[in-house]
């Protein structure tokens, strides 16, 4: 079997409808998509900071530079054909897929999923809601299954929506999941859509976050 070169695509912009400009929100003196992007590299070398080719966006360009990942920016609404030309551009065939309002994301998680996703050979693995609280959320597919779904979808929610189209297409794929074997209960909220989880997040980085120092879901 060929070598398959595996990275994490981030996709982030500026404009979050139910609460904008979260990924700038400082946590302990830098953006909170700063955060994710540091922990992002403990699950990958190769990570890519996906944003759109607006001017609004430029400052999501210059917070991925400061984290020294690669930029890629691309269509805003087509989300899957932003992640399609980002693999591409930087020869990734095996996609991680976590998302830019998760400073929590915890990378031996993470690894989990991928380390399925290419000893089983699956077209699609990600961890299991049902297990994981949500914040936790890390998705692995491959750049051959996006490109058959951009081939194949014209619905605009599925092209914003980068994997939708596996979960409405579930016995088109072979799906793994990956669960959680700590007991936490899956309401405890560990992403930020709200300013409520930002001032949960940053309370537990006051407590626990030191400088080249990863703390993690334990």
């Amino acid at each position: 079997m060929a070598i398959r070169k595996v990275g994490v695509i981030i996709q982030a912009r500026t404009d979050s409808s139910r609460f904008p400009k979260k990924v700038l929100a400082k946590i302990e003196e830098k953006p909170l998509l700063w955060h994710v992007l540091q922990r992002a590299k403990k699950i990958s070398p190769n990570v890519i900071l996906a944003t759109t080719n607006r001017s609004k966006d430029d400052i999501i360009e210059k917070i991925g530079i400061d984290a020294d990942v690669k930029i890629f920016r691309g269509n805003k609404n087509n989300v899957l054909n932003r992640y399609v030309k980002a693999a591409e551009k930087f020869n990734i065939d095996v996609i991680i897929r976590i998302t830019s309002d998760c400073p929590l994301i915890d990378p031996n998680e993470s690894k989990k999923v991928v380390r399925k996703f290419i000893k089983n050979n699956y077209d699609y693995v990600t961890t299991d809601d049902k297990t994981y609280p949500k914040g936790l959320d890390t998705e692995c597919v491959s750049l051959k299954v996006l490109k058959k779904i951009l081939d194949v979808t014209d619905d605009k929610f599925e092209k914003e929506h980068v994997t939708m189209y596996i979960y409405k297409n579930p016995k088109k794929f072979r799906i793994g999941l990956v669960k959680n074997k700590k007991k936490i209960p899956t309401t405890t909220r560990w992403v930020v859509d709200y300013k409520e989880d930002l001032e949960f997040v940053k309370k537990v980085y006051s407590k626990l976050y030191k400088k080249n120092k990863l703390f993690q879901m334990n």
